[in-house]
């Protein structure tokens, strides 16, 4: 890519488009679209096929997605389905008629089988059933990566679909009822904190902020309060032994630029011909929920106990990813966990 062509990032207000767009800015590229969803709705084709005639990007990311945790996936599966295939398919389809250079897909490690071998490879993409918690989103992802492969076999296009492990960092989603792991252990061990102090003008100050708190966690909150004499742990879901893998969102940003900059040789190697044009982006190592949540606590502040909900679900028991591919390239993150997530709280904490 050029400094001076045309590139458009598709959700560049999320998680992931932000960190793209701070990526491109940071390296001085001048000509960058992007467009709010009052100004584009991407669920709208007409929409969109008027801003691709109208703007001719030249390259695009797209990280635009309707996207949650386990308790989002399994209250609107419809909705996680329809938003996200129809986003993709709107986009992708105008990329190739209006002759985009390069397009990256950004899809999701909850593509791979509930038991995949571990490390997951690329190509253990349908190999076995999907978790069931999250299969609708994932199905969606699914569709995305064919989408890319059948337009690059019928078309020559040259779309190409990486797929991250769990990322967090700036401008994530705290909402409670639809955050991801490290956002709602930030967020959830922050409160407990400030239950255990009492502090109940900041737990309303925090509820402007980030949203609504659910019930069953202002209850715990409440249980733990300095004022109720009483001395219960501060509750999070599931068992504390799935095993997950982290990214900090601006080493996928990183990753992404790379990709998107390979030289032609390269770039035409890696869309593979016939196979999936798929690549895995994580850092390599996993950790489990118990772990992280002893680690996030550490760095939030919160000294209280912690005790674990076996009757909610604990999603799929492991998700680590074969990063093999993109490291033979000369690609590795370079942000640790323990930074990343102190970066992560600092960013929190920014909007008090």
């Amino acid at each position: 890519m050029r400094e001076t062509e045309k590139i458009y990032i598709a959700g560049h207000t999320g998680l992931v488009g932000s960190a793209i767009l701070r990526r491109l800015q940071s390296d001085g590229y001048k000509n960058i679209l992007v467009r709010t969803h009052k100004e584009l709705d991407l669920e709208w084709q007409k929409e969109v096929e008027n801003f691709f005639e109208k703007e001719k990007p030249e390259y695009v990311f797209l990280a635009a997605a309707k996207v949650g945790g386990i308790l989002a996936n399994n209250n609107f599966p419809a909705e996680f389905i329809y938003k996200n295939m129809i986003i993709e398919t709107n986009i992708i389809h105008s990329a190739y008629k209006n002759g985009v250079k390069r397009l990256l897909f950004l899809g999701s490690s909850c593509i791979y089988p509930k038991l995949a071998p571990q490390p997951m490879k690329e190509d253990y993409l349908l190999t076995g059933q999907l978790e069931p918690t999250n299969e609708p989103y994932a199905i969606a992802k699914i569709a995305g990566i064919k989408l890319c492969q059948a337009y690059n076999r019928q078309y020559a296009t040259k779309f190409f679909s990486v797929m991250p492990t769990n990322v967090y960092g700036p401008e994530d989603n705290y909402n409670l009822e639809n955050s991801h792991v490290i956002p709602a252990m930030i967020r959830k061990f922050h409160l407990a904190k400030l239950a255990i102090k009492g502090e109940w003008q900041m737990i309303k100050k925090d509820e402007s902020l980030y949203g609504s708190i659910p019930k069953d966690v202002m209850d715990n909150l409440r249980s733990i309060s300095s004022t109720s004499g009483q001395s219960k742990a501060f509750r999070l879901w599931g068992t504390g032994s799935p095993r997950r893998e982290l990214l900090y969102v601006d080493d996928l940003a990183d990753a992404c630029a790379f990709i998107m900059n390979l030289e032609d040789l390269l770039f035409n190697e890696i869309l593979g011909g016939d196979q999936l044009p798929l690549m895995n982006i994580g850092c390599g190592k996993d950790q489990t929920i118990k772990d992280l949540a002893s680690m996030v606590a550490g760095i939030v502040g919160y000294t209280g106990g912690i005790e674990w909900d076996h009757e909610k679900p604990d999603g799929m028991p492991r998700k680590l990813l074969d990063i093999c591919r993109i490291k033979e390239l000369g690609w590795q993150p370079k942000v640790s966990l323990d930074q990343g997530i102190k970066l992560a709280y600092q960013n929190y904490m920014a909007k008090y």
